[in-house]
């Protein structure tokens, strides 16, 4: 837990962090096994990851227990999504 935080924000961080990333298994798994993800925006997948990472390096200074996982799993769900997107684009 982050120091001086109280117990309960960390844990109100901590569940508000899994739903959020959790919510990218499904769309993971979608994508995996149609082998596509043309359906998917490449800006909004883009902008997404980006603010991802910075939220990921704005934990890191805090620092965030909560904004560090969360955002660490969340990169770990969508950029497979994105290499999917990239690797089984449309040729045109």
């Amino acid at each position: 837990m982050v120091t001086g935080v109280p117990k309960f924000v960390s844990i109100l961080g901590f569940v508000a962090g899994a739903l959020t990333t959790f919510s990218f298994v499904p769309q993971l798994l979608h994508t995996w096994r149609l082998r596509r993800a043309h359906e998917i925006s490449g800006l909004w997948l883009t902008a997404f990851i980006t603010g991802v990472s910075l939220w990921l390096i704005y934990g890191l200074l805090l620092p965030s227990a909560p904004v560090v996982i969360a955002n660490a799993a969340t990169l770990a769900l969508t950029v497979p999504i994105a290499a999917v997107k990239l690797y089984y684009r449309e040729k045109k």
